[in-house]
Formats: structure tokens, sequence, C-alpha cells
């Protein structure tokens, strides 16, 4: 028989349940286990969770280290696996088809107390890794733990709930998750501490919105996590959180408050760690621990090439992903253009005149521009909502989703340039296809504004806080607002004016698609 033949891992073979809930393949749980000190792998007290099992394939690498590390301690082999399995690993799974897969992974049979398993001590089918099914608290068409709609989740006995059991445990996570695994109540004080809870969350829930609407879940894990107070906490979750998503405002700022994220791992293209699987905005994993406060060190991988350096998380709002934008953010900021202001009191509101997307257009009335392949048509007089007084203004109208299709943000972006934008004159009005970036009095003065939006620069500091295909007022706050627009607008004056040096530009130049190499876009998607 040949010595070369192909044994391969079988869970670096497994095909994803879906987007959302993806397995995590080995090397990349191994990158995560390098973040942790040595000395937990030789010690035999030290407790870690994997609160969602899906695949069992971080309790099963923690396993291989903690073999090999209690060598010396436990030189019997069965008594040294019948002491980590039982002793020290423990998972939730997230469904009863991953429970039966984690059970497989870990002690080799799919249940722990099977002829086949590993481990010689259980007494139960589950052994440390456990799933009941759990239902959903329903109030006013959500629930009130996880925020699942009623209307997708509410299923029969024949179908999964998805009311994943870590984050539906109860409001005493400490005490629920002890009772969970000793199978008995628990006494105030003798909770079940975990040195380690570390895995992979699932990312998102349907929540009946328009269209495949869907809303992060994979915080809730975060923060729940949290509340178990383990001794280091290490998940991987999507990175739409430094900069946006559905309700991760105070997730966000907590996380860049939060001294105790030490270690902070970023990918712009989300293929560079799951092969295949698309996740808008890229990956990220952090180490978070509960002893040590201070700065982060921060690796970005761009184009698999790793840049590493020592931040504070806070320094704004959002969390800036490249360190090389940070000293020009700086420079620009400092100028303190127009006493300080920026375009995103100056772009308007998603539907700035309150006609929605699919409004019917109209044979008369207010010309309106709608998506790009009906044009200027018409719209309603009494249909068209003027609250900001843009109306009979000078507009230069953008798409609000002007990347569309575009997730890996490890290539070139564009944004904006002429087959995706267009000037209204005044009297014209847009459905919400469009937002208003911009209102004058004059076209010499909307026409200016468009050379500056359209610079690579301008568009380099709009990249900065964008993570997804969707771009609204509030991702143009690193933009300086100039106040009056009379120049033709060009990065060489830009460069000038804010003291951008040649390396910076060439980073600059490097993230930004030529306007001439853009295409144009139907902005029907909305």
């Amino acid at each position: 028989m040949s010595s070369n033949l192909y044994n391969p891992d079988v869970l670096t073979c497994l095909a994803n349940l879906s987007n959302d809930e993806v397995f995590t393949p080995p090397g990349l749980v191994n990158n995560m286990l390098d973040l942790l000190p040595k000395k937990l792998w030789s010690n035999p007290n030290a407790k870690f969770l994997d609160p969602v099992s899906k695949s069992g394939v971080f309790l099963r690498e923690i396993a291989k280290r903690l073999m090999k590390g209690l060598e010396k301690k436990m030189p019997n082999k069965q008594k040294r696996i019948n002491h980590i399995f039982s002793k020290q690993l423990y998972g939730i799974a997230i469904t009863e088809l991953t429970a039966l897969l984690s059970r497989r992974s870990v002690y080799c049979s799919k249940t722990a107390n099977g002829k086949y398993s590993v481990c010689e001590t259980f007494d139960t089918a589950q052994g440390n890794i456990h799933y009941e099914r759990m239902q959903h608290t329903w109030e006013a068409g959500k629930c009130t733990r996880c925020g699942a709609s009623q209307e997708v989740y509410d299923r029969g006995e024949d179908a999964e709930t998805y009311a994943y059991n870590f984050i539906h445990l109860g409001t005493d996570a400490i005490h629920s998750v002890s009772t969970y695994f000793t199978n008995k109540k628990t006494k105030k004080g003798e909770n079940m501490k975990f040195d380690v809870i570390i895995g992979n969350p699932p990312y998102q829930l349907s929540d009946a919105g328009h269209g495949r609407s869907a809303s992060p879940i994979y915080h809730k894990f975060v923060e729940q996590a949290k509340k178990l107070q383990p001794r280091y906490l290490t998940m991987i979750i999507p990175a739409r959180w430094f900069a946006g998503g559905k309700g991760l405002d105070e997730f966000r700022n907590e996380m860049l408050n939060d001294k105790h994220i030490r270690k902070l791992v970023d990918f712009e293209n989300s293929n560079d760690v799951f092969p295949g699987v698309d996740v808008a905005g890229g990956i990220c994993y952090f180490l978070w621990d509960k002893e040590n406060a201070g700065t982060c060190e921060v690796t970005n991988y761009i184009n698999g090439e790793a840049k590493k350096t020592e931040r504070v998380l806070n320094e704004f709002p959002i969390f800036i992903r490249h360190s090389q934008a940070l000293p020009i953010i700086r420079k620009v900021l400092a100028k303190k253009e127009n006493g300080g202001k920026n375009l995103s009191s100056v772009v308007s509101s998603r539907k700035p005149f309150g006609l929605p997307t699919n409004y019917t257009p109209k044979n008369s009335g207010i010309p309106c521009w709608f998506i790009q392949r009906i044009g200027l048509k018409y719209a309603s007089e009494k249909d068209v909502q003027d609250e900001n007084k843009l109306l009979d203004k000078w507009k230069l109208l953008v798409p609000p989703a002007p990347i569309a299709g575009q997730t890996d943000f490890s290539k070139p972006v564009g944004f904006y340039y002429d087959g995706n934008t267009r000037i209204a004159k005044p009297n014209e009005c847009c459905t919400e296809s469009f937002i208003v970036a911009g209102a004058f009095s004059t076209k010499k003065e909307v026409e200016s504004y468009k050379t500056y939006l359209f610079t690579k620069i301008v568009r380099f500091l709009l990249l900065q806080t964008v993570v997804s295909q969707h771009v609204t007022k509030d991702k143009f706050i690193f933009i300086p607002d100039l106040g009056n627009y009379e120049d033709i607008y060009t990065d060489e004056m830009l460069c000038k004016r804010w003291g951008i040096t040649k390396e910076e530009w060439a980073f600059i130049d490097s993230r930004i698609k030529d306007i001439n190499a853009s295409e144009a876009v139907d902005n029907d998607e909305e």
C-alpha cells in the first residue's frame, strides 16, 4: 500500500450549515488557541467551555494539547483521557445535530457512554457536551432573549427552533451553566468556574424585515460569556461591529472601551479563514483577559500579509481597521475645517423625500429620480415630503448602497462615480433609491462638491467607516465639510491642504478604485 495516501482531517471537509453557522477549520482553531498562555495545557484543573459547539473541533484541539501537556503529571494514557474529558472539557451544542457531531468528534462516539467512547467515566449519553431543545420567549413578536422573529421561528415540534441554549439559559448565566453540567442545583458560591470560554457563535437570525433582512446575534454570545467571568475569552465573529451592524452600537461601544481585550486579529476577506464563505466586512477574533488590562495588539491580514500594531481601541467612536489609516485621519481632523464640521450633518437620511423605492411613477407632478432602469419620471406633489427644505436646491444624489455586491474589502472600493450618481435640479426629488449627499443654491456649488466627493482621499476617509454595502449619513464623520464649494477639487490639492505624504497617498491610492474603472450599478436592490 502506498505510504503517500492522503488522510484528511474530516473536520476540514465539512460543508457549512449556512453562512451564519460556519464550521471552524482546525487550523484556525489552533491559531486562536495560540493566543492563550502555554501554562494552561499543563494545568489539570483548567476548565474549557465551548458554548456554541458545532463540530466539536475546539474541544478536540484543546484535548490534543492537554494530552501532551499533562503527560508527565498523568503518565497513564487512559486515566489522562478520563480526567481531561470528564473534568476539563465542556460544550453546549447549538442544535441536536451538532450535539451528535460534536460528541462523535470529541468522544469518538455519538454517545459519551457508548461502547466506542474514548472516555470510560461518563454515565450519560450526553457526557459534557449538552443540548436540550429550548423555546423562545415571545413578547410583541420577538424573543426577549435573542430577538428572533416569532413569525419566522415559532415552529412545530419537528423543526429546529434555533433557540440557542447558551443565550436562553436564564438571567443568572453562571448559576444556569453550573446546573446544566452538574445536573443538580448548586448553591450560591458553588458555581462552576471556567478558565477559558472559546467558540464560533451563530452570526445572525432572520428578523422578518424587508427582503432577506436579518439581525446580528453573535454579540449576545460574547455578552453572555463575559457574565460567566472566565479567565480568558476568545471568539471568532464578523468584523461588522467595527463600524456598523443593526443594533450593535452598544456592543461596539462596550468592546472599544474594554481594556481587557488584549489581542484582536482581523481578516478583511472572510475567505482567508473560511474558504468558500462570504461574510460581508470580513472576520475577526479576539482575546479577552479578565486579569490584565492595557492596550490591544491588533493584527491586520491584508492579502495574506500580517501587520501588527499596539493600539488603543477607543480613539474614535468606531474601530479603524487599518493602522496605516490612523495618521491620515488624525491629520485631516486636526485641520478643523469649517470649525471641525463633517459631512454627516450635510448628507441626508434615507428616504429624503418620503418616497420608498417601490413608489409607482406618475404621469405628472414633481420630477423624480427613480432606480436607474426607470430614470427621471414624476411623483405626486401630495406624496413628496420636504422637511429639510431640499426640494428647491441643486442636489447631488448618490445611491445608499454604492458598493452593492462587494463584500471583500481587501479589494479596492469605488463608491461614487458618474454612472451611479445624479445631479438633481431645483424642484426635482428622488425615491429611497438615492440619498442627498449635498444640497446647494447654485449649479456651480453642486458641481464643485461632486469633484470633492469623487476624490480618492475623500472616498478613502469614507471607506474607514464602511463594513457593508450600505452607506448612511453617519459614515461621513471623517470627511470635513469645507463649507464653501467653488473650486474643482483634486487629490493633489487635498494632499497639499492636509499634509498627506507620498507614502500615505500610495496607501490611499491602493485602496480606492479609479473613477473610470468603476462600473455602473443598478440600484434595484433596495
